[in-house]
């Protein structure tokens, strides 16, 4: 038998013995991972679009309350904090599937769902607050390029949170071994591309704000 032909016995029988991997791509990388990176290039799209129109709206002349008025930088540098954690703890659990450690695999998901959860209260008690000071979805266009904005992203991170509860239940019941240690990597991505996008918003929305 030559090298190539055992090769792909090899390559047959680890997908046969670990269904939960998913078979290489001509690019090297697997299906799920490809999967993942296209969905996440097409949702850089859509926050981009979000992101051009609270650019384009913020500043014009408007009644109603102002970020200034409403923005509360040091509450929302505390949730951002909270949610940059997260990334690493979810570096954290990516290494310790990686490794085949189940326990700890599943604290660090717990972990990276309690701080998004954390984030996503600090989010619904800012919007609740801004909402006592006058700002709703439909006062000016700040608020409704504001709320869309930020809405659109705490969607992300709620789905991000439900990903990795799935990922705990999982845990528990023994479907998460080390062989599908890549399902874990994948929602990692996932996770990782929330708060990069969450790091451009608050640059955009809180620091550099009119």
């Amino acid at each position: 038998m030559s090298d190539v032909a055992l090769g792909h016995d090899l390559h047959a029988e680890s997908h046969h013995d670990y269904p939960g991997l998913s078979p290489d791509t001509s690019t090297g990388i697997s299906h799920s991972k490809l999967g993942m990176w296209i969905f996440l290039a097409s949702d850089c799209l859509l926050f981009g679009a979000f992101i051009s129109a609270y650019l384009m709206y913020n500043g014009r002349a408007q009644r109603g309350p102002t970020p200034s008025d409403v923005i509360n930088i040091p509450f929302t540098s505390t949730s951002t904090f909270v949610l940059l954690m997260s990334s690493l703890t979810m570096v954290l659990a990516v290494s310790a599937a990686h490794r085949g450690e189940e326990r700890r695999t599943r604290l660090w998901l717990i972990a990276t769902a309690i701080l998004g959860a954390s984030f996503i209260a600090g989010q619904v008690y800012e919007f609740t607050t801004m909402y006592r000071e006058g700002l709703g979805y439909t006062t000016n266009i700040f608020g409704s390029s504001f709320f869309s904005l930020t809405g659109f992203h705490g969607v992300h991170v709620t789905v991000g949170i439900i990903l990795l509860l799935i990922l705990v239940s999982m845990s528990f019941r023994g479907r998460l071994p080390k062989a599908k240690a890549e399902v874990v990597e994948v929602i990692g991505l996932y996770w990782h591309f929330v708060d990069v996008v969450w790091i451009v918003i608050f640059t955009v929305v809180y620091l550099i704000h009119k």
